[in-house]
């Protein structure tokens, strides 16, 4: 197949009575002249029923028209004119929708120039919506914890207690969505886990699983967010102190102060073994140091633990810096350690008076033993 080979053909018969009309017209095109555009869905390819959602196709090699296929038992076609975006590139934005369950909506996408309209790009991998929020939610979970260092293996892990035959994994921003098969590793319980293999800048986000049933295009609610951060992907390392001391009784108050001599946006508190996000809070100067309270009140035994702090960019608030060096907040409780206190100086005074009593019994044997 050449470029040559595309325009519109008919055919004919001939019959003794002379030739038939011609046929309905054959357009024959050539994919694949030009590198593929990009395609993807805003704000996100996962749509709840009868919801509406933006298919956009862009590319950097200044195309002026754009084609839109839709496949599968409906399948169909569009085709808009390209508009200039300002980095350069050129896109059509087709509204799609409402999108409903009962058939799968998957897409691709080519790019032409007017003045050669049947020869196109290679087409787009394509791009297929998720129709959420029919049935329950699952659950996604990660063994890591929400912050992670470079170079360790990330699998995040997809769980429901419904009967889900397969699990989507999306990210907030990205537009591929890994699908995996549902195992069941007990009796009432599925689930799907996502090696997404050494951690790099890429993986910091955020990230929602869905299930889905079979091949149809009803997929679950989302899941609860999981938000992934990256540490040490910036040089700096702030410092954490604690006032008024690392050692607490439960009711105070306690205040973990991250510092830094460096400016950036935001700092965040992270304890060790905790799987609730990071708390964040945006950097204060103070005379030329920049630092952030964070404020523990009132303190109870589950604030005891490992603290670390980070900074991050406003820019990119998923990649952190090298955390701080480790701080050991210990939460005691009051009573047991006024009952040590209270026992310690009650041992304090017995001593002194088993000493006092036998500093007088010494000193008063000679001059008994002279009486007598």
């Amino acid at each position: 197949m050449r470029q040559a080979h595309t325009g519109s053909y008919w055919c004919y018969y001939r019959t003794p009575t002379g030739w038939s009309e011609r046929s309905d017209a054959l357009e024959l095109v050539v994919t694949g002249s030009y590198g593929k555009p990009s395609l993807s869905a805003l704000p996100s390819p996962v749509v709840t029923s009868g919801g509406n959602v933006t298919l956009q196709c862009a590319s950097s090699q200044g195309f002026n028209r754009f084609l839109l296929t839709k496949e599968g038992e409906d399948e169909s076609s569009r085709t808009l004119d390209g508009q200039q975006t300002p980095n350069w590139q050129t896109q059509a934005l087709f509204p799609v929708g409402p999108v409903t369950p009962g058939h799968r909506w998957t897409f691709r996408c080519y790019g032409f120039y007017r003045h050669t309209p049947r020869v196109w790009s290679a087409p787009r991998d394509p791009l297929e919506l998720l129709v959420s929020g029919l049935s329950g939610k699952p659950s996604l979970l990660t063994a890591q914890g929400p912050v992670l260092t470079s170079g360790q293996n990330l699998t995040l892990q997809c769980r429901s207690d419904i009967s889900y035959a397969r699990f989507a994994l999306s990210k907030e921003g990205g537009q591929d969505f890994p699908q995996r098969p549902a195992r069941r590793p007990q009796e009432g319980l599925s689930q799907a886990d996502f090696p997404l293999g050494p951690v790099g800048t890429i993986h910091g986000g955020q990230y929602r699983c869905y299930g889905g049933h079979g091949l149809s295009s009803e997929w679950s609610a989302p899941s609860d967010p999981l938000q992934l951060l990256v540490a040490g992907r910036l040089r700096d390392r702030p410092s954490l102190s604690v006032q008024p001391g690392p050692s607490v009784a439960p009711g105070e108050t306690v205040t973990l102060l991250c510092q830094s001599g460096n400016r950036k946006d935001t700092f965040l508190l992270s304890k060790e073994g905790a799987a609730h996000r990071p708390l964040r809070l945006r950097s204060q100067d103070q005379d030329g140091c920049y630092q952030a309270e964070f404020s523990l009140s009132p303190v109870t035994s589950a604030h005891g633990g490992t603290y670390r702090c980070y900074r991050s960019l406003s820019t990119d608030p998923y990649l952190l810096s090298q955390p701080s060096e480790p701080l050991a907040l210990v939460v005691s409780d009051y009573t047991v350690q006024s009952l040590t206190r209270m026992g310690l100086a009650a041992s304090v005074l017995l001593l002194l008076g088993i000493l006092l009593c036998q500093a007088r019994h010494d000193h008063g044997g000679p001059r008994d033993a002279a009486r007598s």
